[in-house]
């Protein structure tokens, strides 16, 4: 018998908090298969994130920037400490590190455009460089990662900076994941792998254990690039002070440090939901470290990147505000190329899913054609279009970014500071230091009221 939503509770029924349905469902797939799941799109369970912070934008106490008539500058200087060549963008928003394997060649097109029309960055991520992205990409950052899939030193030289990854947000300590069916010929010759193999990354670089072996490393490719480009190293949040800090010793220009609402392609669920801190977080211990290290928003300073969760500009500017000096956007790029577009809404139905909720990106059968290996699937992604999609997309965050920034008096993103914002729940405030609204007081400091 169905109950009404009436009858249960006059029953006193009521769903568990411990055991839910969704709890339910997933302990009786795990019995059922004798499998763990795996998915993408990263964490979904509720975490302190930058809804919980507010900007105090000026009114008597300090003095607003007017409207468009009074300019506020966007660029920002990626890696001056030891390059040569530093990167010079137009905006603090980049595009993080996405791999041509869980991205379709259109889609990797489409990430180049969108970046070169607004002038910023974008990454290879795993599995090497392709030709439709540095052919499309003004500044292309190349990931170097512990698998080397597509690593050659030619590209190393072909690319505007070099991102050293040893972790990601949505699993760090663990490897990617590239499944058989996405393992086309085109991707598998990339990586000197077999056609249809399923693909476990390595979660550790193979010729090195410690921060003194990536010192060595951080020489050699600035050897091979012949000190050119500068060099990224990415972690994915956890012990963040004491990894930026290795970080910067062993000779990073730039740290990206990755929180754990950051999206994958494919991995277990148990790291997406249970394993880094979130975003909000990590970036006043990444800070804290530069900043001890007398290296934080200096001329011949460490740029700090900030990715995982990003949405809109208020976020933005929130990790500006926090101390960064630039983002990197993944799964909301992918949104504004059309992923989880309702238009296909029949189509993920098929699949057992809707717009809004399809997070099975390892099948490669993502109806917008961005997430796969099918050729029949990726034609309807169009990179132009996609591209113009993703511009206008951040050209919106960085103008609500300039927006929120004006309104706190600052002639500049980057001159936002945590004293432009309060906290409305105990744990941002204590995570990002800074007061809850209304009060001086920041949880786990002395003094305040």
């Amino acid at each position: 018998m169905t109950l009404t939503p009436d009858e249960r509770a006059r029953r006193g029924l009521r769903e568990s908090a411990t055991f839910d349905r969704t709890t339910i469902a997933a302990i009786q797939r795990a019995a059922e298969t004798g499998i763990y799941d795996i998915r993408g799109w990263g964490a979904k369970r509720a975490l302190p994130h930058f809804d919980d912070l507010l900007f105090l934008g000026a009114s008597m106490s300090r003095y607003p920037l007017e409207g468009y008539r009074e300019r506020c500058g966007t660029d920002v200087v990626l890696g001056g400490r030891n390059a040569k060549y530093p990167l010079h963008l137009d905006i603090p928003v980049t595009i993080a590190g996405m791999s041509f394997g869980a991205l379709g060649a259109h889609a990797k097109e489409a990430l180049g455009r969108a970046a070169s029309a607004v002038g910023t960055s974008t990454t290879t991520g795993d599995g090497g460089m392709t030709p439709e992205e540095r052919g499309h990409s003004k500044t292309l950052v190349y990931q170097y990662l512990p698998n080397r899939y597509g690593m050659n030193p030619d590209d190393l030289r072909r690319a505007d900076a070099i991102e050293v990854v040893l972790g990601q947000g949505a699993k760090p300590g663990g490897g990617g994941m590239l499944l058989g069916q996405k393992v086309s010929e085109r991707v598998a010759g990339m990586r000197t792998l077999p056609v249809g193999i399923d693909q476990r990354s390595s979660s550790r670089h193979p010729d090195w254990t410690g921060p003194d072996d990536l010192a060595i490393k951080i020489a050699e490719l600035r050897e091979i690039t012949d000190g050119e480009k500068p060099i990224y190293v990415k972690v994915g949040a956890t012990r963040t002070y004491y990894d930026t800090r290795l970080a910067v010793e062993a000779g990073a220009d730039v740290v990206v440090v990755d929180g754990m609402q950051g999206g994958t392609a494919a991995t277990q669920e148990v790291f997406i939901e249970h394993v880094g801190i979130p975003t909000l977080a990590a970036i006043p211990l990444a800070v804290q470290a530069l900043q001890e290290l007398g290296l934080h928003r200096k001329p011949d300073g460490v740029q700090l990147i900030v990715s995982g969760g990003i949405r809109n500009g208020a976020d933005v500017a929130k990790c500006l505000a926090l101390g960064a000096d630039a983002v990197a956007i993944g799964t909301a790029a992918l949104i504004a190329l059309g992923d989880n577009d309702p238009r296909y809404d029949t189509e993920y139905a098929r699949l057992g899913s809707a717009a809004g909720f399809y997070d099975q990106f390892q099948a490669g059968q993502d109806p917008a054609g961005i997430t796969t290996q099918d050729e029949e699937l990726q034609r309807n992604l169009d990179p132009e279009e996609g591209g113009r999609r993703l511009a206008n997309f951040l050209r919106v965050l960085t103008m609500e970014a300039q927006t929120v920034a004006r309104a706190c008096g600052k002639a500049h993103v980057t001159h936002l500071e945590p004293e432009d914002l309060v906290a409305i729940s105990i744990e941002a405030a204590a995570m990002a230091k800074v007061p809850l609204a209304g009060t001086s007081w920041i949880p786990g400091q002395d003094g305040g009221f």
